[in-house]
């Protein structure tokens, strides 16, 4: 079995990201992308070397050769990945790039109220007695 080329590290309690992840999987044709919850019980993030406060503060990506990509850079990488990177095309404008990156941080700071004022909801799959997102991962 191939390896995804980025594996996304998303927040499952939010609305908008688990909307934003279900979109991406959607799109993904290739199997590019793979998604990890961190919100998920007993997720340990001690494996990766990073700090899970950081990992909750903005979206992270790992490509299969271990490096990094963060904030706006995952989803330049995810939207390319999936075949739509023309969709972000503005965010590559190297002197547009710190803008939407600080745009971005104070997005992710903010994506719960953001979610809930677009009226977005995550709708958990019941079954017995455990509740998961069904968001077709």
């Amino acid at each position: 079995m191939k390896s995804a080329a980025l594996t996304l590290y998303i927040d499952g309690n939010c609305p908008f990201c688990v909307a934003e992840v279900t979109r991406l999987h959607a799109w993904d044709q290739h199997g590019r992308l793979a998604f990890v919850d961190i919100a998920e019980p007993g997720f340990d993030p001690a494996p990766l070397g990073v700090d899970p406060a950081a990992l909750n503060r903005l979206l992270h990506g790992r490509t299969v050769e271990g490096q990094w990509v963060v904030g706006i850079d995952s989803m330049i990488a995810a939207y390319t990945l999936v075949g739509k990177g023309w969709l972000i095309a503005p965010l590559r404008v190297p002197v547009m790039h710190p803008a939407f990156r600080a745009f971005y941080r104070a997005f992710a700071r903010n994506r719960m109220t953001i979610s809930r004022r677009l009226g977005l909801k995550i709708h958990p799959a019941c079954t017995d007695e455990k509740c998961v997102l069904k968001i077709g991962l």
